[in-house]
């Protein structure tokens, strides 16, 4: 501890150490912590570790940019991160993360000092009603007693609650018990002195758990492959997801079944998995996956979803919808779930019950009963994405053009070439760049941009690890989500680079996520940014059929001329400026050392 602290017993001390050792044995490996004076001792115990190797320690002066950073954490390992902060606004800064690790079902530890109970309530510097502020949203929350004295061995009875208290959170965040994992907040009031010397028991704590993804150099395993169940041939799926296939002992445990004959689809949303990939080959229906899905792949894939959804002799014609995940990102489809008179089965997830049309099915699990695939059906669609779907790379050079003795021919395919080497990037184009060298060992996080629903639109099928902030589908936290996962998924010097794809308001409302504190790992994260100097997702809503232009751009496209070479020169980034699909290809696939911002103006 500091010197200041050196010889001074502190019963915040005890308390801090007997928490964070017992979460540090349950596996959590993140901390990441907001400096403030109440959470000292908390910080200090957590710098300590640190130091000793039995945890890695993340600092972030803003407590947004620190929730959002565990999110992306919790989101990569699905192993909580900690987050620690002071008392007062500090607190209900970590709310939109709270609220999106709720709506998305990730762990995440909130873990926030506290005055005393007699200072609440009395007009006390920084001072408010923490316990209860993340209510609605937490699997588990706890204001705990003030700690009073210290313990000598460690096994008296406030070091034995804190490390129950401890397990409970752990659990509740994982979802053991509960419907999904989610944020769980611990409040910690403690007394002056605020810091001290460590119990002379503190020491490198032995980790309790089996290998989480991080400690796996291969990632997280795949999903199983359900099996079949000889008595009925149906595939089982456990908690929303596939791969149990034990037969439910307990009959009001058992799956929903899904029989074959209506004309059905699976709609795949955010965060679905392969899950849903594995269901549509199971029951031989086509697969509507969003981008944000994990699901985009697979011989049932739908391209140009949204135009066949239209279309009356297939959109038109579905009798039954089987949903997993949160789809968000297509008029059409919520269309579609919306219809009263379609037979909707959603798979529960970890905010509200999908029911858009009044009649939805929650269900836990389902299974697809043995019967005969329904060719025809899965065939109209499959030729109808055959027709609808588009290759986006940029077209071959003419070598035989190139190649002529003939001087019109040659010069004509001289002129095409540098046509198309000059043309300026489009939105459709930066987006297939960017999927196109996104690969198993990357990872691609969206932001909630209008680039996100272009690549919805547009692309192809491609099995790569993709992260969303699609719980309640805000634009905030979006860079320091993605700075969470590249933490996470290069964690023990594994390959890959994380890529964050958003729009310029995205980047700029996430600004204070761009600062790394001298001393932490500098992960290889690329933050490419499509720059239409605005919101241009509203050109696409009603409300620009509506609203005078003037007032439209003030309020809704709301401009900016921010200078990103200068931002990303203040904040210690390598900068990239590009123009051209060719450039930036090469920007995308050159080795990456660290942080990367890559431009893209494009015209509104």
């Amino acid at each position: 501890m500091s010197e200041a602290a050196s010889g001074l017993p502190s019963a915040a001390t005890d308390a801090a150490a007997a928490l964070l050792t017992r979460l540090v044995e349950l596996g959590v490996q993140h901390l990441v912590l907001s400096p403030g004076s109440r959470s000292q001792a908390l910080a200090l115990v957590a710098a300590e570790f640190e130091r000793r190797g039995a945890l890695r320690l993340h600092v972030r002066i803003d407590e947004r940019v620190a929730g959002f950073t565990a999110l992306g954490i919790g989101r990569e390992t699905r192993m909580p991160a900690a987050v620690v902060c002071t008392s007062g606004t500090a607190v209900a800064n970590l709310l939109p993360a709270a609220l999106e690790a709720h709506h998305a079902g990730v762990p995440l530890l909130l873990l926030t000092a506290d005055r005393p109970p007699e200072l609440r309530g009395v007009g006390a510097n920084q001072t408010t009603r923490q316990p209860g502020l993340f209510a609605p949203s937490v699997r588990y929350e706890a204001d705990l007693p003030v700690p009073e004295g210290c313990d000598a061995d460690g096994d008296e009875e406030q070091s034995l609650m804190l490390r129950r208290v401890a397990e409970e959170a752990v659990a509740a965040a994982l979802g053991q018990g509960l419907r999904s994992p989610g944020p769980v907040h611990l409040n910690l009031p403690f007394r002056e002195p605020l810091a001290g010397d460590l119990p002379a028991w503190f020491g490198v704590p032995t980790v309790e758990l089996a290998a989480t993804a991080e400690d796996d150099p291969d990632g997280p395993p795949p999903a199983e492959t359900p099996a079949e169940d000889e008595a009925s041939g149906a595939l089982y799926q456990g908690g929303g997801g596939i791969g149990e296939s034990d037969v439910p002992d307990d009959p009001e445990d058992d799956p929903f079944v899904l029989v074959s004959g209506p004309r059905t689809v699976v709609v795949a949303g955010a965060d679905a998995g392969p899950d849903a990939e594995v269901l549509a080959h199971a029951g031989g229906w086509p697969l509507i996956a969003e981008i944000v899905s994990g699901s985009r792949f697979g011989r049932h894939l739908v391209h140009g979803y949204r135009a066949l959804l239209r279309d009356p002799e297939l959109g038109g014609r579905i009798e039954r919808v089987v949903v997993l995940g949160h789809p968000t990102l297509s008029r059409e489809v919520a269309s579609l779930l919306s219809d009263p008179d379609l037979d909707v089965i959603a798979l529960r997830g970890p905010g509200e019950p999908l029911n858009l049309n009044g009649t939805t099915t929650a269900v836990d699990t389902v299974a697809v009963a043995t019967g005969d695939t329904d060719r025809v059906w899965l065939g109209a669609w499959l030729q109808a994405s055959r027709e609808a779907s588009v290759d986006l790379a940029p077209p071959a050079p003419d070598a035989e053009g190139l190649t002529s003795a003939v001087p019109e021919e040659r010069l004509g395919a001289i002129a095409a070439e540098l046509a198309a080497v000059r043309k300026p990037l489009d939105r459709a184009g930066l987006v297939d760049a960017v999927w196109r060298a996104t690969w198993p060992h990357d990872r691609l996080v969206f932001g909630s941009s209008r680039l996100v629903r272009v690549a919805d639109d547009l692309l192809g099928g491609k099995k790569v690890p993709v992260h969303a902030n699609r719980g309640l589908a805000g634009i905030d936290g979006t860079v320091a989500t993605a700075m969470g996962v590249a933490i996470a998924s290069q964690a023990g010097e594994r390959p890959g680079v994380t890529r964050v794809l958003l729009g310029d308001l995205t980047l700029l409302h996430d600004v204070g996520s761009l600062l790394l504190p001298p001393g932490e790992h500098e992960p290889r994260l690329q933050v490419i940014v499509g720059n239409d100097g605005g919101g241009t997702i509203f050109d696409g809503l009603e409300v620009s059929t509506v609203a005078d232009a003037a007032a439209m751009d003030r309020v809704l496209y709301t401009p900016q001329s921010v200078r990103l070479e200068h931002l990303a020169l203040a904040y210690g980034w390598e900068y990239q400026r590009v123009t051209t699909r060719s450039a930036l290809d090469q920007a995308l696939t050159s080795p990456v050392g660290g942080r990367q911002l890559i431009e893209v103006p494009l015209v509104r």
